[in-house]
């Protein structure tokens, strides 16, 4: 049997939890499900055609700033709160976000509520893997949509930008954390976005997301979690910046960290999509 993690509404619930709550009246479901371009795989069409009952579909891109020339940048508040007005979402609501993955991208989701002031969102252990192999239904019938007002209040100690890691980096104040695989860590293999260098911001570690997770694809406990942190040698007295290749699987060591207590961690939006596209910003290779 699986070490797994317990039930928390604010950061991470079990399949059983969604489906014992999945009739409560404030309960809303996201899929969140987004795929790097090598995996051929498209969210939306996959939602269209299967969905855990009362889910609708959060697209990453659309709740983003457009404006901006990086991946799924955050989006400005007016546009979160339209974007979650328009899909029925708002003040006394919990949350759940999945992905078909298992535990990717919506993670992501969960850091932009919590950037967004929400705190009634929980990532689904597993995701729709997980609840499809614990034998639970899936169905193609869209949610209905109630509209409801959202109050959103910024938490700006949740991001980082590009100058404020620079100086992290420099001062050595934070320990700055990389999700990204090892090889592309180090700076072995070519970045899957083109015209970015490879290797790492310098003095930054590396915890490859895949490591926090049990075989079956849910989080692993809070003291294997931290086990994984100090074995990669992060400091967990000083603040962490979280970090990946665009923003996303950041996310996932910052629900790591929330499981364990660590609290004061934010997250480098543009990760390596926009530091390892400017020449003048030095980068580190090999092992931290």
């Amino acid at each position: 049997m699986t070490n797994s993690a317990p039930d928390d509404p604010k950061t991470l619930v079990s399949t059983d939890w969604l489906s014992a709550h999945l009739k409560d009246p404030d309960l809303r479901i996201f899929d969140a499900s987004w795929y790097l371009p090598d995996a051929n795989r498209d969210g939306r069409a996959e939602f269209d055609e299967a969905h855990i009952p009362g889910a609708r579909f959060f697209d990453i891109d659309d709740v983003s700033d457009q404006r901006s020339e990086l991946p799924h940048t955050a989006p400005p508040v007016e546009k979160f709160m339209s974007r979650m007005r328009a899909m029925g979402v708002g003040d006394g609501h919990q949350v759940v976000v999945y992905d078909g993955s298992g535990l990717f991208s919506a993670a992501r989701v969960w850091w932009l509520f919590r950037l967004m002031g929400q705190e009634n969102i929980a990532v689904l252990d597993g995701g729709l893997p997980k609840w499809l192999a614990d034998g639970h239904k899936t169905t193609k019938t869209p949610a209905t949509i109630r509209d409801r007002h959202m109050t959103v209040k910024q938490r700006p100690d949740l991001i980082k930008d590009v100058t404020q890691v620079a100086r992290a980096a420099k001062l050595r104040d934070h320990n700055i954390v990389d999700a990204r695989a090892p090889a592309r860590f180090r700076g072995d293999t070519e970045e899957p976005r083109e015209g970015l260098r490879s290797g790492h911001i310098p003095g930054s570690r590396n915890v490859f997301y895949q490591d926090l997770f049990n075989a079956d694809g849910t989080m692993k406990p809070a003291n294997a979690l931290r086990t994984v942190f100090t074995d990669a040698g992060v400091d967990m007295q000083k603040p962490i910046i979280t970090t990946c290749g665009s923003g996303v699987t950041a996310a996932i060591l910052s629900l790591a960290l929330e499981r364990i207590g660590k609290t004061d961690h934010s997250l480098y939006d543009g990760s390596w999509s926009e530091w390892g596209m400017y020449a003048d910003l030095p980068i580190a290779t090999g092992a931290a």
